[in-house]
């Protein structure tokens, strides 16, 4: 059986930058388990595997695995997929709607006149804040010092827009760079159920981030952009701000310490008091095109 596969690089204008991506697009010959196989053979942070939809008036129904784990949602690989597809078929009907174990996620193309750089999703879950994690727990599991961690503005917490991270504000950008995961403090206090892995971040001046995520427990010991994380970030930084009615808008880097720096543009809505909206965006390069002998 052949199946084609093809790379694209999410969150960056240019070739070997971003966070690479691996598309089925074609998926519809695959069952769960080979779908795990795959995407533990190319080893990238996720996978997709493109089906049929549900409902024929969706886009398709995707599937994303990393190398150990099937996720409910992700958001590289769903600015990828979008990418990827719009490709193949050409001018893709907009919105394409994507069906997925966290629910419906709606995506937008980017566009420069004619061509199509990248994708805009919005979150398929309202935020959620859960449970605060110790900051001793967050540094230890970064390989920081406990006052590494910043508690003024947060505590460290796990927050969801359709998959759960610990999101913690670190000191300074000397303590971001210098983090590092240590399998044993995320095995022995943040399970695979609790969190998919640790959100850290500075401010920058102007107000943008620079960010790291670590997620040893699913074969990802650092992700060069996490979409799905860094919503989550910017929803919970704008429930923060005092203003009821709100709009907001970050530049998050990441992936700079693994050289595959990364840009992603986040988007929060506030009204009356309450998140309404939350976006995360980017550009994407293809890399490579290819068959599956299976």
């Amino acid at each position: 059986m052949q199946i084609e596969f093809m790379t694209i690089d999410v969150f960056t204008d240019r070739r070997f930058g971003g966070n690479p991506l691996a598309v089925v697009p074609d998926a519809a010959a695959l069952d769960g388990a080979l779908m795990q196989s795959i995407a533990a053979e190319f080893n990238l942070a996720e996978t997709t595997f493109v089906l049929p939809p549900c409902d024929a008036a969706h886009t398709a129904e995707i599937r994303i695995f990393t190398p150990r784990a099937e996720l409910p949602f992700a958001g590289h690989p769903n600015i990828g997929t979008a990418f990827a597809l719009a490709a193949l078929r050409g001018d893709a009907a907009e919105p394409l709607m994507f069906e997925e174990k966290a629910g419906l996620v709606r995506l937008d193309l980017l566009r420069e006149g004619s061509t199509i750089v990248g994708a805009r999703l919005a979150a398929p879950q309202p935020l959620t804040r859960g449970e605060d994690v110790a900051g001793e727990i967050v540094a230890a599991a970064c390989g920081l010092a406990a006052d590494a961690v910043a508690t003024g503005n947060h505590a460290p917490c796990i927050a969801s827009c359709g998959i759960p991270f610990v999101l913690a504000e670190i000191e300074s950008a000397a303590a971001l760079a210098a983090a590092r995961p240590q399998m044993d403090v995320f095995a022995k206090h943040l399970s695979i159920d609790q969190a998919t892995g640790i959100l850290i971040y500075v401010r920058r001046q102007g107000g943008d981030i620079a960010a790291r995520m670590f997620a040893p427990l699913h074969g990802i010991p650092e992700d060069p952009a996490t979409g799905s994380a860094n919503v989550a970030l910017v929803g919970l930084l704008a429930g923060l701000r005092p203003e009821r009615d709100l709009e907001l808008e970050l530049r998050i880097t990441q992936g700079v310490e693994m050289g595959r720096p990364s840009l992603l543009e986040a988007a929060a809505e506030k009204r009356g008091g309450k998140i309404t909206g939350l976006w995360i965006g980017g550009r994407c390069v293809p890399m490579m095109r290819g068959t599956l002998a299976l």
